[in-house]
Formats: structure tokens, C-alpha cells, sequence
């Protein structure tokens, strides 16, 4: 199977892609919740909880910014193959610009998901 390269991706805000951005991270996790009681034999006993997703994307600032507490229809695209991709509604949580005199402007917005994650495929 071939490994897919990063230059392929993409961050799409409501089906308009967010230009400059150089990179994303998806935290998607499931919750356990213990339920250990006397008649556990002394081994500790889980029960599947909920399931929820965060993430951020950065790059080099390329127009206005996203607002902060905005809900946003967000896909987060591995390649242009049209499975590869991570999507659903998620609130801008975070704003970080930066700037450096060697350097371009840049922003990290981090992002939290409302509702259920659909999860790319090969």
C-alpha cells in the first residue's frame, strides 16, 4: 500500500478551503467510564462512554482570520482522493496569531467538534 504525502492536504471551512494553512492534528476519542464494584473480583471493570473530537490547523495568515466561537462545517482533507478526509461541525475555540521579524505571519485556530466525526476511509 502506498503512504500517502502530506503536501496533499487541505483544511476546508464551509466548503471554501482556508488558504496558507500548512498542517492539521485530529484528537478523536472515546471516553471509558469505570464501573468497578465489590463483585468485580478486585479487577477493574470499564463501560464505553461517549466519543468526542478536537483538533487544531496552522499555517501562514492569507486574509481575515476565522472568528473565535463560530460554529463552522469543517473537513479536514489527508489528499484529494475524495475519502481521505475527516469532516464535521466543529466551533472555532482558539485564535493564535504570531509574527516574527524573520519570519511571515502566522496563525494556529484550535477547534472543537459538536457533533459526530465522519472518519476517512482508504
Amino acid at each position: 500500500m502506498a503512504r500517502l504525502v502530506g503536501y496533499g492536504g487541505e483544511v476546508t471551512v464551509a466548503t471554501v478551503p482556508v488558504t496558507g494553512i500548512k498542517s492539521w492534528k485530529l484528537d478523536y476519542t472515546f471516553d471509558t467510564l469505570e464501573g468497578t464494584g465489590f463483585d468485580s473480583s478486585g479487577t477493574k471493570v470499564y463501560t464505553p462512554g461517549l466519543k468526542g473530537w478536537n483538533g487544531s490547523f496552522e499555517g501562514y495568515k492569507d486574509g481575515a482570520p476565522l472568528t473565535i466561537g463560530t460554529e463552522i462545517a469543517l473537513v479536514l482533507k489527508e489528499s484529494a482522493t475524495a475519502t481521505q478526509k475527516y469532516n464535521g461541525q466543529a466551533i472555532v475555540t482558539g485564535l493564535h496569531p504570531s509574527v516574527g521579524v524573520d519570519g511571515l505571519a502566522a496563525v494556529l485556530y484550535d477547534f472543537q467538534g459538536t457533533a459526530a466525526l465522519t472518519i476517512a476511509t482508504a
